[in-house]
């Protein structure tokens, strides 16, 4: 039996990867999945909506591989370092996620989907990470007097510097992460 929710993904996320959000539009996908419009509109509201399903299911992958790869019990400052790297390496290489360093698609992207899902819909950043936060704070590591999703949101923080990297400017861009990235967890972990 078909699946034509799982075919308008599976399409959509190739074609995203072969043409980027803009040059993909719903005629492309459906005729990929070999139906019309209108059953498109069954399953998705919008082509926003679908590539945004996409982003964040490729999100959610990074994020498990990100975790596989690492080394829970190692130091804070360097595994938020080695967090920053997998992230932004994975990010890079895979053209679905790339779509978040083209702000003018990406904000039109967010937007819509805030719009049509609510502020609480939107994961994109590493709150599967909190749970280290939390056993840092238990294990006396970091600092108990931050809320754990504040700190979490300083990390997001970092990682959302990424995309303003040219208008910062290229030269200094990777020591800049780097300097932020050290005195922020020598900050959390002056306990």
């Amino acid at each position: 039996m078909k699946n034509t929710k799982a075919d308008i993904f599976q399409c959509g996320k190739e074609l995203f990867s072969k043409k980027g959000f803009k040059e993909t539009n719903i005629s492309n996908i459906t005729k990929a999945v070999g139906i019309g419009t209108g059953t498109f509109y069954n399953y998705y509201s919008s082509k926003e909506e679908l590539f945004m399903e996409i982003y964040m299911a490729e999100n959610e992958e990074l994020k498990k591989s990100i975790l596989k790869s690492i080394d829970p019990n190692a130091d804070p400052l360097y595994l938020v370092r080695e967090l920053l790297l997998l992230n932004l390496k994975g990010m890079n290489s895979n053209p679905i996620l790339k779509e978040w360093y083209n702000k003018d698609v990406f904000n039109k992207i967010e937007q819509h989907f805030r719009e049509e899902k609510g502020l609480e819909s939107l994961d994109f950043m590493y709150s599967g990470f909190l749970e280290f936060v939390k056993k840092w704070q238990a294990d006396g590591k970091m600092r108990k007097d931050i809320d754990s999703e504040l700190i979490m949101a300083i990390f997001t923080a970092i990682i959302t510097i990424e995309t303003h990297k040219e208008e910062i400017g290229l030269r200094y861009f990777p020591q800049i992460i780097d300097y932020l990235t050290e005195f922020t967890i020598k900050g959390l972990t002056d306990c």
